[in-house]
């Protein structure tokens, strides 16, 4: 692993724990029986656009993307070598080391993003975020859907070069996120969101860590307002669209997820989530 505080980890971490929060307190849906496998064809929702949700396109959905392999189609195995020996390499604080083998990696593999993300976030501990920039946005040419969390830190990288965030506050959001003292996280993501509001992941992080629900939408909208990147938007909508299943709000909730399923500008994350949320609310 290049660092503990991966932001892949970090991702990956987050849908366990919605899909933990979706299935908390809900039996296993029935097997359908023969009779009932043509309700799969049932009509979910429908958007704007005309675009239609069935039952059918819910099968399977899981909220699990394979990150790992896209874009990967027929990876060279010494590619795939040098990626893991720079993992263990920055796992070690070999920084310049994981640096070297993830161009040789990035080289034999050119249209694999697994290395170069790796590379951008290697640059970022490096407090290169020039570089860091520049290999997440090589990544969000190569993967335009997302992968991991590269469109969420090429943002923040974008907003500190802006000036709008304050140098070197990137790597440090990134290990915010690993803190495991849940008080004193949500303590410092409160004093962020008050100095830095126009800040969007700030908001997502501290609204899954507020209990009460109504200050909970109002922190998911506060970071709503802000023009939020792909990856953070969708997961501020699906965060938003649980808490109105659970109040009540079946048809607001189906709403959201289905716009967000159907969208062609939602990232791949997004999709597969909002499918999988959508799925556990219908059964």
């Amino acid at each position: 692993m290049l660092a503990k505080m991966s932001l892949a980890c970090i991702h990956v971490a987050f849908i366990v724990a919605t899909m933990n929060i979706l299935a908390c307190g809900k039996t296993a849906a029935p097997t359908a029986s023969s009779e009932e496998k043509p309700m799969n064809t049932r009509l979910l929702f429908k958007d704007a656009a005309g675009r239609e949700l069935t039952m059918k396109d819910l099968e399977g959905a899981s909220g699990k993307v394979r990150w790992e392999v896209i874009g990967g189609n027929a990876i060279p195995p010494e590619a795939a070598r040098l990626h893991e020996e720079a993992r263990t390499a920055g796992g070690r604080g070999e920084y310049a080391r994981a640096i070297e083998l993830l161009e040789r990696a990035h080289r034999l593999a050119p249209d694999w993003p697994y290395p170069v993300y790796d590379a951008a976030y290697t640059y970022l501990l490096q407090d290169d975020p020039v570089k860091a920039e520049e290999r997440y946005a090589e990544v969000d040419r190569m993967a335009p859907r997302g992968f991991f969390t590269a469109k969420t830190s090429l943002d923040c990288l974008r907003r500190e070069r802006a000036g709008s965030l304050p140098a070197g506050f990137c790597k440090a959001f990134a290990t915010l996120e690993w803190m495991e003292d849940k008080g004193r996280k949500k303590a410092l993501l409160e004093g962020i969101v008050a100095k830095f509001p126009a800040f969007p992941p700030a908001w997502k992080e501290l609204s899954n860590l507020l209990v009460d629900e109504e200050a909970r939408l109002q922190a998911i909208g506060r970071g709503l307002e802000h023009e939020p990147d792909g990856e953070t938007k969708g997961m501020l909508l699906i965060n938003k669209a649980l808490i109105l299943e659970r109040r009540g709000d079946r048809d607001g909730a189906v709403k959201i997820l289905g716009e967000l399923a159907l969208d062609p500008q939602s990232t791949l994350g997004t999709e597969m989530l909002a499918k999988a949320t959508l799925r556990q609310i219908v059964q």
